[in-house]
């Protein structure tokens, strides 16, 4: 066995599909990669979607090119464990995408006309979808909407489908009574789950206030993590240079700090 391709700078693609059938390989392979599993590699691929999405966020251009590599590798290693199964390849993986892609754009690979404006094409894909679920025999209205993706894309992406058929709050003044209303059912609950429950309720009813008002939750929700991460960093600063850490200070200290780093931010918009 020749190892010219795999210390090949230049292999592409049949290089890392080669460095991981001998990661893989049962007698020569690394232990680690050799016990792994679909379902034990899973969260290491959603881990790896969301560092990408973190580099394009932080326009971390740099490090964008790892971070996709980073996920083709997790197709890459799911294939291999597929191909060793006998479910399929990554050829077959390949051929999959590129037929539903040619398959949904008939206006660019086939004979319908590609004058028709961005919505248009959003209504016609998900009529494409539909009667690509409708195929699978996945009948009900939120049959499909993967059960793996983030809580909050996942809610939305629910009430979408559920919106579709009619069962959705016309405006959101409704949907933000109903925020008041889970919030007052959150306040009442006793004992833990019932808490629980009540929170994911609220939490729910949030999503669907991002869907009405167009708001991505998982980017508003990141954009609130950065600025608290901001300003709580403003705070150690200004600590910092008195000598000090959080350690030393108290709430009300640290809260005009955290109203100081606020002011200074709008004052630089």
């Amino acid at each position: 066995m020749t190892d010219d391709l795999i210390h090949d700078p230049k292999g592409g693609m049949p290089r890392l599909l080669e460095i991981m059938r001998r990661l893989r390989d049962p007698e020569t392979g690394c232990p680690w990669d050799i016990e792994q599993t679909f379902a034990s590699i899973a969260p290491y691929t959603i881990e790896e979607a969301h560092e990408v999405a973190d580099a394009i966020e932080r326009e971390a251009w740099d490090e964008l090119k790892g971070e996709l590599g980073d996920l083709l590798l997790q197709s890459v290693y799911h294939t291999q464990m597929a191909s060793e199964a006998g479910l399929f390849t990554f050829d077959d993986v390949a051929n999959a995408i590129s037929d539903k892609m040619v398959a949904r754009h008939p206006h660019v690979f086939g004979d319908e006309s590609n004058a028709k404006s961005a919505e248009q094409q959003v209504r016609d894909w998900e009529a494409i979808k539909a009667a690509e679920r409708a195929g699978r025999a996945e009948t009900g209205v939120l049959d499909g909407v993967a059960k793996g993706l983030p809580a909050l894309t996942r809610a939305v992406k629910l009430q979408k489908r559920a919106a579709r058929v009619g069962f959705d709050w016309p405006s959101t003044d409704q949907v933000i009574d109903k925020i008041v209303e889970e919030a007052q059912e959150l306040r009442e609950a006793e004992g833990a789950a019932h808490r629980e429950e009540e929170f994911g309720d609220l939490l729910f009813v949030m999503a669907n206030l991002a869907r009405h008002m167009d708001i991505d939750p998982e980017a508003a929700l990141r954009a609130a993590n950065a600025k608290f991460t901001r300003r709580f960093e403003a705070i150690e600063a200004a600590l910092g240079e008195v000598g000090r850490t959080p350690y030393d200070s108290d709430l009300s200290e640290m809260d005009a700090l955290w109203d100081r780093a606020k002011a200074a931010e709008k004052a630089g918009r």
